[in-house]
């Protein structure tokens, strides 16, 4: 038993914080999985939704700390009923998404590794089993150093996560997993290679034979079946293969002026998910921003997914002269983690990204 304690230890302590940091890295990201699952057709728990930053802040330090109390021993009884009580409720809560098919991703390790429902649903399986170890091997779990440093590490870990998570929230993500990172080029990672795995299919159909109704099962092509059809339902087996970037897009009233902007030798998008939850500091800074860049020759356009009435009050409120084009909110949200924010394009490449915070600091 002492072994597997220690084994566990190990293995718990160092996922947990692997886990916590990569999501302290983007808690505006995390937040944003919060409100996917307190919506009204998951937990129904809407009234938690404009505290979900702070949740995302609380939960994720609260994670990267418990991992840190693990490995170096600080109050193991606190830090096990925690972890314990922590992955019964995660667990809790994969299962009811990967069963009811509720999250397609639960956001567990953030953009850096997408998990399906039922791979976190397992994953969290795995580490309760390992947690129940370590709670009924408490006892094992003695601290790597004297009282002093022990206590010492577990508040540098806490003050170190919090300003770690404050950071990246007054600036961006200090590691960028998403697709639209600095030297990603987004025409080829919205494109499917000609040799991508094609999606498969399955096709179950039903048919009334002899007046009872049976079910044929094939890959798309009719079934031969000497009877009255009912119905089709279609299954993915296997989705094949899916581009980093799938609903990117620049659109005017008329037209999808994607391709056309996406060939721009010097463009700036300016990225505002919504105008009128823009920050107002950040929202003032764009007119001085925006007119230097047009004088150094780039091309300046605003993404969001606001109507134009909205669109309108802010362009008349703020100053600047940009014309903002229509792009899914979720896919203005992935693409700078600040609102609003700012991407420098070359030929569809990105060069450089940043928070209204660091305006001054882009280089044109």
């Amino acid at each position: 038993m002492k072994y597997l304690v220690h084994l566990s230890r190990l293995f718990t302590g160092i996922l947990f914080i692997i886990s916590g940091f990569i999501k302290l890295n983007d808690p505006l990201g995390f937040s944003y999985k919060l409100v996917e699952y307190f919506g009204a057709d998951v937990l129904n728990l809407e009234f938690l939704i404009p505290y979900a930053l702070g949740i995302s802040v609380i939960v994720v330090v609260f994670e990267v700390v418990l991992g840190v109390f693990l490995l170096i021993g600080y109050k193991s009884k606190f830090t096990v009923w925690s972890l314990l009580l922590m992955i019964v409720f995660f667990t809790f809560l994969t299962f009811y998404s990967a069963y009811f098919d509720k999250v397609k991703d639960c956001g567990c390790f953030g953009d850096a590794l997408k998990l399906t429902p039922w791979e976190s649903f397992t994953k969290d399986l795995v580490l309760l089993v390992l947690v129940l170890i370590l709670f009924f091997g408490v006892k094992y779990i003695q601290p790597l150093f004297s009282k002093l440093p022990t206590t010492v590490i577990a508040l540098l870990s806490f003050i170190t996560s919090l300003w770690f998570g404050y950071h990246v929230l007054m600036h961006l993500p200090a590691i960028d997993f998403r697709a639209y990172a600095i030297g990603n080029n987004l025409p080829e990672e919205m494109a499917t290679p000609e040799n991508a795995p094609k999606p498969v299919l399955e096709y179950t159909w039903t048919f009334k034979v002899n007046g009872d109704e049976e079910e044929f099962v094939t890959n798309g092509s009719y079934p031969s079946v000497d009877g009255e059809f009912v119905g089709v339902e279609t299954e993915t087996i296997d989705e094949g293969y899916v581009p980093a970037i799938q609903d990117f897009s620049i659109e005017s009233d008329d037209e999808d002026l994607t391709d056309y902007f996406l060939g721009k030798d010097k463009l700036i998008m300016v990225t505002m998910y919504n105008v009128k939850k823009g920050e107002a500091e950040g929202m003032m800074k764009l007119k001085a921003f925006t007119e230097k860049a047009s004088k150094k020759g780039y091309t300046v356009i605003g993404l969001s997914s606001s109507g134009a009435v909205d669109k309108a009050q802010a362009k008349a409120e703020y100053g600047y002269d940009f014309e903002t084009y229509l792009c899914d909110e979720k896919v203005v949200k992935t693409i700078v983690r600040a609102n609003p924010g700012v991407i420098v394009l070359h030929q569809g490449t990105v060069v450089n990204k940043a928070h209204w915070n660091d305006l001054d600091d882009i280089e044109l």
